[in-house]
């Protein structure tokens, strides 16, 4: 196989050296140099002038994921006869933006393959991609007996085998077994139940009652393909029109705006204040319901980011009470987003689920209804491409419980090794058990370097001229906010882009750090932010920490007035 796939990609390297023999030397004859017995040649004018053409524009979107304004036009034009134009397609997704993987991401991308190509194209050798939340891409090791049960589920033959007692820990072994157990005929590519497996929907149940003190029922929980699916879910069953809004936090996880645009309703935001630690105060809750009435739009939930996104903020338990009393009187859903609970990282604040908070106050089942989401994409495990996660739903009646059971439905249910590792994250090792000393100093090691890498940054980045950056109190993320020069500002609206979009993109042109604009998550007007994750493993900060202080320096400098 390996013999295969190193000969494919001789050949792949051969082909692209060919077609670029032809863009680049019109009149020089070509010959193939995967045959030394071959004798032909061919001229680039023996090559229909279309054929040409189209070589060129090949060699050019392969080295581009995102082509620039000129290629898209021409390329546009070739499509002319095609039915689907850009004014006849939904206009909800021309409204949806989602600036996480935007415009500074695809010139990433573009430079990386640059790099590629050319290691000395750039002033830097590499790219460093601060912009998402995806941290085994930034070296962060996977919990082992989190993967020693997938890959004995994946391949359970391998349980009968004698090695795999010196190979795997008893209880990942045991794990394993019970697990298959639940699933239909054995088999993690086999479909599911839609809300997801029985028996893995139990075992998370137990890890939430563990959590809050209260008990979990398992025909709460819909297992979802990560977080994500399960907020559009809630979305499409919640807005019926433009006139539904949604209360979202600003600044705001660009999931929301996205999933409400494309859903058809109309975001409603409420301010977090910078002043405050990006505190959360009822009295900004208020005003925006109010405003958002006036205009006559009719607000179906809360959306609440614990720890905060883009934000990092961890919210009190008294604020949380709040917030609770408030959704309760408003009549409203409340939708909490806890997939960073596991991500504190100060001694004066911790975790507490919404769900835990409502109970605490008396409220039951029937008193508020509530949607908490969590994914194995963060924490310490930061699973992102296995893709799992869960809602819990609770207070709301049989009859919407069916309609949201078909909606998932629709998609039948989301895949088992997501499924697995949710029960598993849920559900980790407990002490007595063999992996449990392994599992505990694996997970301590990842939150704690984590915090060492928070307080890094924030202390670097408060260094800063004209730059002031809360403190990273959870989440994976800084969210400074900086003061631009006037000649900066002018610069950017010369450039048509907003001044941070202009600032992240300056940066990144120089050191390679990606990092997010501000105005992709939204933030008060007239003030300016970047998010940067805080990633990157602990032994490359002070490399990015030097890039960056160098950078801001030079481009303070720049446009001094």
């Amino acid at each position: 196989m390996r013999k295969f796939a190193a000969e494919k990609t001789r050949k792949v390297l051969a082909h692209r050296k060919f077609f670029n023999s032809v863009v680049q030397h019109p009149t020089a004859s070509l010959s193939s140099s995967s045959s030394s017995s071959s004798s032909s040649s061919l001229s680039r004018k023996s090559l229909p002038h279309s054929s040409a053409a189209f070589l060129s524009r090949l060699l050019n979107t392969s080295a581009s994921p995102n082509p620039s304004s000129s290629d898209s036009d021409s390329m546009a034009s070739d499509y002319s006869s095609t039915p689907v134009k850009i004014d006849t397609i939904n206009p909800k997704v021309l409204e949806c933006e989602y600036a996480v993987r935007g415009e500074i991401v695809s010139l990433a991308q573009k430079l990386q393959e640059d790099l590629k190509i050319n290691p000395d194209s750039h002033p830097f050798d590499e790219i460093l991609y601060c912009n998402i939340g995806n941290p085994q891409s930034l070296g962060q090791q996977p919990i082992t007996f989190f993967r020693e049960v997938l890959a004995l589920c994946d391949h359970p033959s391998i349980l009968d085998k004698s090695e795999t007692q010196g190979l795997f820990s008893a209880d990942s072994i045991e794990r394993a077994f019970q697990i298959l157990d639940q699933i239909p005929g054995r088999a993690t590519g086999a479909y599911s139940h839609s809300q997801g497996i029985k028996g893995l929907r139990d075992a998370i149940c137990a890890g939430i009652e563990a959590r809050d003190g209260f008990p979990a029922d398992p025909n709460d929980i819909f297992l979802t393909d990560g977080a994500s699916p399960a907020v559009h879910m809630m979305m499409q069953l919640l807005i019926r029109s433009k006139n539904d809004g949604i209360l979202c936090p600003i600044p705001q996880y660009p999931l929301y705006s996205a999933s409400i645009a494309l859903h058809g309703g109309t975001l409603v935001p409420y301010y977090l204040d910078e002043a405050t630690g990006w505190g959360m105060e009822i009295s900004e809750l208020k005003n925006q319901l109010e405003t958002a009435k006036s205009k006559g739009i009719s607000v179906r939930a809360l959306v609440v980011i614990n720890p905060g996104n883009p934000t990092g903020q961890v919210l009190a338990e008294n604020n949380q009470q709040q917030i609770v009393d408030f959704c309760k009187k408003e009549g409203l859903v409340l939708l909490a987003d806890e997939v960073y609970q596991e991500n504190i990282y100060v001694p004066d604040k911790q975790f507490h689920s919404f769900k835990k908070v409502a109970r605490s106050m008396g409220y039951g089942e029937r008193d508020i209804s509530l949607v908490s989401f969590q994914s194995v994409s963060k924490g310490y495990y930061g699973e992102c491409g296995k893709r799992g996660g869960y809602m819990e739903i609770t207070g709301f009646s049989p009859e919407i419980r069916e309609q949201i059971y078909k909606v998932a439905s629709v998609n039948l249910c989301s895949n088992i090794s997501g499924q697995i590792l949710a029960s598993l994250v849920m559900n980790p090792p407990k002490v007595g058990d063999e992996s449990y000393e392994s599992y505990f100093a694996e997970k301590d090691a990842i939150l704690s370097s984590l915090a060492r890498r928070a307080k890094s940054l924030e202390e670097a980045l408060n260094g800063l001229e004209g730059v002031s950056c809360n403190r990273a109190e959870g989440a994976m993320y800084l969210f400074p906010r900086i003061d631009l020069p006037k000649k900066a500002i002018e610069a950017a609206e010369a450039a048509k882009m907003a001044p941070d979009a202009f600032y992240a993109k300056r940066l990144l042109n120089a050191t390679g750090i990606v990092v997010v604009p501000g105005s992709g998550f939204r933030q008060v007007p007239g003030t300016w932010h970047f998010r940067c994750t805080i990633l990157p493993q602990e032994d490359r900060i002070p490399a990015i920490i030097s890039r960056l202080t160098d950078f801001h320096k030079g481009f303070m400098d720049e446009f001094r007035a």
